[in-house]
């Protein structure tokens, strides 16, 4: 709730549901998650976040404000969780199918961590908004226990795939073992979509998706391709968020004056 460039923002209205229920609603589609966590923060105004994840009969974790990388790390103890999805709430266009293909290519690669986006420095070619990050138990245990940079424990994974270099294996996937010595995919996709905005992180972002699910209208089972095809049907869409700028690696917010320890 306490967003610095659009407070509120889960629990804001998107055509008839609340942002956080879209992404929960969503995620829950995806065939390989056997539960689905919200992990909020201690903090008083995320009090209706909590009240609302009871309403729609989501477990819920609580821990600090800035330390996130603590609430994943205790949402997974809690869970007992042997692997790990992270989906921020402020993706409400999230496609379960790339929730799917990033858990199967972690396990059927041995790898410890698999996205579908890393942060600049790194490229991208799927839309901001479909970020999908997911690791194993030990991998994410250990960042919890060595991270000790302030954008570590904000971000959760960069601990996992920081100065990681990435060798294509083919169109879809990049692979590389980061320094740290964890075995790192990329998923990537072809053409690149990697500078379109779905995400909902400012007032621009907001109407973007608002005016996009106006087209969408009441389907629920609607896929990325889904949106990319409005998206390409009506590009005055993209103007709208056109000039808001993406978020890097090592970016945290201001008001987390000082390392976590």
């Amino acid at each position: 709730m306490g967003s610095s460039r659009l407070p509120g923002k889960v629990l804001l209205d998107l055509a008839g549901k609340t942002m956080i229920q879209r992404v929960i609603e969503r995620t829950r589609r995806a065939g390989s998650l056997s539960a689905v966590c919200v992990a909020t923060t201690t903090d008083a105004a995320d009090e209706p976040v909590a009240a609302f994840a009871a309403l729609m009969n989501v477990p819920c974790t609580r821990g600090a404000l800035h330390d996130v990388l603590d609430r994943y790390y205790q949402a997974a103890r809690v869970h007992q969780a042997d692997i790990i999805v992270r989906i921020t709430a402020d993706c409400p266009l999230i496609d379960p199918a790339l929730i799917d293909q990033a858990i199967a290519t972690l396990l059927d690669g041995g790898y410890d961590f698999v996205a579908n986006r890393l942060p600049p420095p790194f490229p991208r070619t799927y839309p901001i908004g479909l970020d999908v990050e997911v690791c194993t138990f030990a991998a994410l245990e250990r960042a919890w226990k060595e991270a000790d940079q302030p954008f570590h424990h904000e971000h959760v994974m960069p601990f996992l795939y920081q100065d990681v270099v990435l060798s294509a294996q083919g169109a879809g996937l990049s692979t590389g073992t980061s320094p740290r010595g964890f075995k790192i995919a990329l998923l990537n996709h072809a053409p690149d979509y990697g500078s379109q905005r779905w995400t909902v992180d400012t007032p621009e972002d907001l109407e973007f998706v608002r005016q996009l699910l106006g087209y969408l209208k009441d389907k629920i089972d609607f896929t990325w391709y889904d949106v990319l095809t409005v998206v390409q049907k009506h590009p005055e869409l993209v103007e709208i968020n056109a000039g808001v700028r993406h978020k890097s690696m090592k970016e945290i917010d201001p008001r987390s004056t000082k390392s976590v320890q």
